[in-house]
């Protein structure tokens, strides 16, 4: 009848007909679709149109975490009483996968993934798709899992949608976040599981002999460090096993360290360091030292306390371990991050700031989401770098600039509050920070500027082993210079610098300096730093110096010396506001005393 050959007919709704379009319907020739002609010989695969777009999902997926088998056994229930699609939502875009593959093996269908980079976006794009699959989808039974980038924007969520919406039969979409929607659906929400079952996992992966080798303070450290699944911790236990390095807890850390920043987006915001300090680099008072070994006993320790003791149960609020490190430049906070990280075998992530603040509303919001998204799925520690240019004092709103500037820090605020790893911020100055910081701070360390006798611990630490010293070496001439730590690292390595240069080029390495040694270190620094309270390093490459005041800020930068170096010189100094010493380069060799 000619009924059969209409638009929504079986023949042509399920594409088992295709007529040629080149003539008149009514003279056109009929033919039977290729891809029904392969499944009537036998030939059961997906249609060549589709094949390029489509992936099958392996159907051996690790043993299902206890919310992912609850989940399961609701989207069952749910499915079965009404089959409509299905939003994955939430931070384990593995274990949505996972639990996708195990609701289609209940259903005994086969399942496939639909990238969505490779979603079709015109209306006439997915009108052809869904054609192609709604046959493909009852001659093969299966089902079909659609995964969404969450840097893709809002136009491949919504898309998705509009595509699942005309498919029939299994259809999952997959996602960090979905919009509200009109359609009827089936929602889920599919976070990593928590650090105690984490630890199961772990466990349940090495085997209960290998995992009973390991000391119990391993297991803890990797399930409360990285927000690991239950596919990526099973992944790495297999590595491990077929290396032989299953009882090996450094190269568990290291493999759950590496997977966890793989699976991390880590944006432009963020910069690696490469963090290989040690505390032996460390010269701090007692009191200081004491407090930092409490931090990592803090980060070591907390499923037990959060979890086996009760206090997660409480409020998810407050539980990370938010850590102010504060005092004058070069007094070594940024180097004990490096060694924080170094002591908890974790990676270390410095925010950068200027890429993080943005002059667009709401965009630097958005950036802090970021940065916090990536360190908590990387299990990083995470560095704010002079902290106080985004954690300043909320200001009285004058105009819509205070308003916003206002929403960032309480943002802020609130991110630091619910994150759970370990942040470090460092500031020159505590009281430039806002005071609904101090109480989300879990620990406040103050670095003092060194005395004597710790400048003279930190030049015994700052030369390499592989540094040839002079046997005479004054150590304790050099920590009468009254510079932080930071400035001592400088002088040494220019002070190295300036006795390579004496020497035949790299021959240096396997000699001794001689016994001028000590004079070239100390004369250097005496050079580089002077010996009062102002003074200008010269430069002797264009007779240019920068004057730095007793505080240590600049005064001028760069000011030019030549003509009347003496009388510049003076001027300089007293410009600083107290006397200071003046050194030229060597091409002057004039030196304005102290004023």
């Amino acid at each position: 009848h000619w009924s059969a050959l209409a638009p929504d007919a079986p023949l042509r709704h399920w594409r088992l007909l295709e007529i040629d379009e080149g003539a008149g319907l009514t003279s056109a020739r009929l033919r039977i679709a290729e891809r029904v002609l392969h499944y009537l010989a036998g030939l059961d695969h997906l249609d060549y149109r589709l094949q390029s777009l489509l992936r099958p999902v392996s159907d051996d997926a690790p043993p299902l975490a206890a919310a992912q088998q609850a989940g399961l056994a609701r989207l069952l229930a749910r499915w079965r009483e009404r089959p409509r699609f299905i939003l994955l939502e939430g931070d384990d875009a593995g274990g949505q996968r996972d639990l996708a593959a195990a609701l289609a093996a209940e259903l005994d269908a086969r399942l496939y993934c639909l990238q969505g980079f490779d979603l079709p976006m015109l209306a006439a794009e997915q009108a052809q798709f869904a054609a192609l699959w709604s046959r493909d989808a009852v001659l093969l039974g299966a089902g079909l899992l659609i995964q969404c980038e969450d840097a893709a924007g809002a136009e491949q969520p919504a898309a998705a949608l509009r595509l699942a919406e005309r498919l029939p039969g299994l259809v999952l979409l997959s996602g960090r976040t979905w919009p509200a929607t009109e359609f009827p659906c089936h929602r889920l929400r599919l976070d990593p599981p928590e650090a105690p079952e984490r630890r199961r996992l772990w466990q349940q992966a090495l085997g209960p002999h290998r995992a009973a080798r390991l000391p119990p303070a391993a297991l803890d450290g990797l399930a409360s460090q990285f927000r690991l699944g239950a596919r990526r911790i099973a992944e790495i236990a297999a590595e491990a096993h077929a290396a032989g390095q299953a009882d090996d807890t450094a190269t568990l850390c290291r493999a759950a360290r590496e997977r966890a920043g793989r699976s991390a987006v880590l944006p432009g915001l963020l910069q690696q360091v490469d963090a290989c300090a040690g505390w032996n680099q460390l010269v701090l008072p007692p009191a200081q030292l004491q407090t930092l070994h409490q931090i990592a006993a803090h980060a070591r320790h907390r499923l037990t306390v959060h979890h086996r003791w009760g206090f997660a149960d409480q409020g998810a609020r407050g539980l990370g371990l938010a850590t102010l490190f504060w005092g004058d430049s070069g007094t070594g906070k940024t180097l004990v991050a490096e060694v924080m990280a170094t002591e908890l075998d974790l990676a270390l992530l410095r925010v950068d700031l200027s890429a993080v603040i943005s002059k667009y509303i709401g965009e630097t919001e958005k950036n802090l989401r970021h940065v916090f998204d990536a360190a908590e799925q990387a299990g990083a520690v995470l560095l704010f770098d002079e902290a106080d240019a985004l954690f300043g004092k909320r200001s009285e709103v004058k105009d819509s600039h205070d308003r916003y500037a206002n929403i960032e820090v309480s943002y802020l605020l609130q991110r630091m509050e619910a994150y759970g790893g370990l942040a470090i911020l460092t500031s020159n100055h505590k009281a430039a920070l806002d005071p609904a910081f101090q109480r989300r701070l879990r620990f406040v360390v103050h670095f003092p500027f060194p005395d004597q006798a710790q400048r003279e611990g930190i030049w015994r630490a700052v030369f390499p082993k592989a540094a040839p010293l002079a046997s005479d070496m004054d150590f304790e001439r050099l920590a009468r210079l009254d510079v932080a730590g930071g400035s001592i690292r400088n002088i040494a390595v220019n002070a190295a610098y300036s006795q390579f240069a004496i020497f035949a080029g790299p021959a240096l390495a396997g000699e001794q300096l001689n016994g001028d040694g000590a004079e070239g270190v100390a004369g250097q620094a005496e050079r580089d730093v002077g010996v009062r309270q102002a003074w200008v390093v010269a430069e002797a490459a264009d007779d240019e110096a920068d004057v730095v005041g007793p505080a240590g800020q600049l005064v001028g930068v760069h000011c030019r010396l030549e003509g009347a170096p003496q009388a510049e010189g003076r001027a300089l100094a007293e410009h600083a506001g107290v006397g200071a010493r003046v050194l030229h380069s060597e091409r002057h060799k004039a030196v304005a005393g102290p004023v």
